[in-house]
């Protein structure tokens, strides 16, 4: 139950400037209270009136949860000469406060705000340093004002001093003008939240700013599911269920949104297409310098090929079969090329020959991948450095407050490399693959090697199957599968499901498993019972790192929500040594494995050698990347996870919306890694969510095992089901277009 407290502040123990999150202890009625919560600004003597619930603390007994705060100067001289020896402002200490107040008492204050030049008559206040004074003090009256006045829109705190420092002192007005700038402009804020300010402030629903924000809100929800472009026809419906307005008022914003540049509009085979305008450009300019890179041929890296493959091949003692040497003189003839194909078809060998080389010619190479998980196998896999796409490029952030990638590399800083060869391409976006193409320039190669009966990318595009399919880029697919893949079910069953048939299970010596459960409930404790019981009986395994469950779907009693609350129940069980914070629906607790649910570019992390100093150090993180959790430091409202390549990352507890528990994980969410053992739910659900190419994907994410449980007729189902949700891409028909 909330309560109301009334006091002055003692102590600031500890405070959070960025977020504003606070440790505290006020004065109330001769009583000593502790505090926690957003209060950013406050200082010892301020008076401030609390609305808060009471918690018990493990560690540090009865506190009260801060939800809501405004404050007060103080009244009294022992209270202003505290305040402003506080350090709120800087270049007042305790002795300068002291002879301030001696000097002007209770107009203390007052005389800081309206006249502080009077500042100088005090011995070590110069004219300038009396004035600056001033400012700070003028700047936090600022702040405590707008946090007031936002407070009245139903914004919290710590939204308030993001909002505060994006906009400034006039941020109030700003939002009673527009309140939906807030989605554009605020980290967590979207549109739905803002319409909620708006509904505070008393804006009406037939509001332009209102059809305007709704309608990029539908298209960004597209586009979060895969597409750069949304069907006007289907935009429209969307529009209209959401913000329940007739269709002319969305026309008007759609008229508005054009006029002003934020959409593009195309009319392809009769369907008119809306595009985020980004994303139009994004596509656009992928296929002009796909066609101009490829355009380009280099003769001296086709010289003696013949020669060189079989030296190679002496080098390496291997030999390869025709498509393997087709694929490799692709690479050396065209300026952009393609290798695919399922696994046990040779990919890693061909690249390797190709490696050696190219090192033999002293041809400069860079190898990436969009994840750091697919960097570090590749590493493996050649024996050569394999870094995230998004370390090749140098992210970096030139745009304060926004959740936005940008990159040191780009036309005018081009990768320093020959040639560039990138895996796992189907899980590149085209946000990813436009800043690639960028960080090109003619006479440098561009090599893409992915499995294109995968699932596509997260992100909106579908980029390697566009290219191929668009016939304007050289492809090679392998399909040879090699004998010592051959011994493999695994691969065996992941090449019949890719042609749609039925994989067989269970033979002896096999590695790829079923077991029968006829219902969902049988089939979750049946997970549990694999995980804790058989399978580290069978094999020598970290139960937690080399197992993981991989479900089509988020909901249900087989989706990843229910499926991790049970996991992380036999697992990782509370534990007086285990510190656990409880956020929203989810519990997090020390040893639990989590993943990153959303790109954020601004996160810093590093990495710790073995003397626990930092010896690398960057930013972003990024959906999909899974980790520990290492430590949870509730004083300081603080979560530590250690990542898969090293890094560690601090996250605060309002930032925890970005990470979930991954004991299970949806099998689009698995694409890019490999893990030692693969155990795949399968029931029933939406035909939508249960195709052929989901239970490939998943299938091929296994190194050394496959155990899949539920019912056998509804795996069979997945392969007869080779539909494929479509996804509204212009990338295809662009390359197409380019004469």
């Amino acid at each position: 139950m909330e309560v109301e407290i009334n006091g002055i502040i003692e102590n600031v123990i500890f405070q959070n400037e960025e977020n504003g999150y606070t440790v505290c202890t006020i004065t109330h009625e001769k009583e000593t209270i502790s505090c926690v919560g957003a209060m950013p600004g406050i200082q010892p003597g301020e008076e401030v009136e609390i609305v808060g619930v009471w918690a018990t603390h493990n560690l540090y007994g009865k506190q009260l949860k801060v939800n809501s705060y405004t404050k007060n100067l103080p009244k009294t001289v022992q209270g202003i000469e505290k305040y402003l020896g506080s350090g709120s402002i800087k270049g007042v200490g305790e002795k300068l406060a002291n002879r301030i107040v001696k000097q002007f008492g209770l107009d203390t204050l007052k005389i800081i705000e309206t006249e502080p030049i009077r500042l100088a008559q005090v011995t070590g206040i110069s004219k300038n340093k009396a004035l600056n004074i001033g400012e700070q003090f003028h700047n936090q009256y600022e702040l405590r004002v707008a946090i007031l006045a936002l407070q009245e829109f139903g914004i919290t705190t710590t939204y308030a001093v993001k909002i505060y420092d994006k906009y400034g002192s006039g941020c109030v007005e700003v939002i009673k003008n527009n309140p939906y700038k807030l989605a554009e402009d605020i980290i967590g804020i979207g549109f739905k939240r803002a319409d909620e300010i708006a509904s505070h402030i008393g804006i009406e629903k037939n509001d332009l700013n209102n059809k305007r924000a709704g309608t990029l809100y539908t298209l960004n929800e597209f586009a979060t599911n895969g597409h750069t472009y949304c069907p006007k026809d289907t935009l429209m419906i969307e529009c209209r269920n959401l913000l329940e307005v007739p269709t002319d008022l969305v026309e008007h914003a759609l008229l508005d949104l054009n006029i002003e540049k934020h959409i593009t509009i195309k009319t392809y085979d009769e369907q008119v297409a809306i595009f985020l305008k980004y994303y139009y450009k994004y596509e656009e300019n992928i296929a002009y310098r796909l066609i101009q890179l490829s355009s380009i041929q280099q003769a001296n890296l086709k010289k003696d090929f013949d020669v060189q493959l079989m030296q190679t091949e002496k080098d390496l003692g291997i030999s390869l079969v025709k498509e393997q040497k087709e694929a490799i003189k692709c690479v050396l003839e065209n300026g952009v090329s393609i290798i695919t194909g399922g696994p046990g078809t040779g990919k890693t060998t061909t690249i390797n020959a190709l490696l050696h080389m190219l090192k033999k010619q002293r041809i400069e190479f860079m190898l990436g991948a969009p994840t750091g998980r697919a960097a570090k196998r590749m590493s493996e896999t050649t024996g050569e450095l394999a870094q995230t796409i998004h370390r090749l490029l140098e992210i970096n952030f030139v745009k304060e407050g926004q959740n936005r990638q940008y990159f040191n590399r780009g036309k005018d800083n081009p990768l320093e490399t020959d040639i560039l060869i990138l895996d796992e391409v189907s899980m590149v976006d085209v946000n990813l693959m436009n800043a690639i193409l960028n960080a090109l320039v003619e006479g440098q190669k561009m090599v893409l090697i992915g499995d294109v009966d995968q699932l596509p990318s997260v992100g909106p595009g579908n980029v390697l199957k566009d290219i191929i399919s668009s016939e304007k880029i050289p492809v090679v697919k392998l399909t040879q599968i090699f004998r010592q893949a051959s011994q493999s079910a695994i691969i065996r069953n992941a090449h019949k499901i890719n042609k749609g048939e039925h994989p067989i299970s269970n033979e002896k010596d096999s590695d790829f498993f079923f077991l029968k459960r006829q219902f969902a409930d049988d089939v979750k404790d049946g997970i549990v019972h694999l995980i804790t019981e058989r399978l580290p009986k069978y094999k020598s395994l970290d139960i937690i790192r080399d197992i993981q469950v991989l479900a089509p779907m988020r909901k249900g009693v087989l989706g990843i929500t229910e499926l991790n609350k049970g996991l992380q129940q036999a697992l990782n069980p509370p534990a007086a040594n285990k510190p656990e914070h409880e956020y929203r629906q989810n519990i997090f607790r020390k040893g639990d494995k989590v993943m990153q649910i959303k790109n954020n570019y601004n996160t810093t992390w590093k990495v710790y050698g073995p003397t626990k100093m930092p010896i690398d150090e960057g930013n972003g993180v990024f959906n999909g990347d899974c980790g520990i959790i290492v430590d949870i430091n509730l004083e300081k409202e603080k979560l530590i996870v250690v990542f898969d390549d090293n890094k560690t990352i601090e996250y605060e507890f309002n930032m925890l919306d970005e990470l979930e528990l991954a004991y299970a994980i949806t099998i689009h969410k698995s694409q890019g890694s490999e893990y030692p053992v693969v155990i795949i739910p399968i029931h029933s659900g939406p035909p939508m969510l249960l195709t052929r190419n989901l239970l490939y994907t998943a299938v091929t994410r296994a190194k050394e095992m496959v155990v899949g449980i539920g019912i056998v007729d509804t795996m069979n189902k997945m392969v007869d089901n080779n539909c494929e949700i479509k996804r509204y891409t212009s990338l295809r028909r662009q390359l197409i277009s380019i004469l």
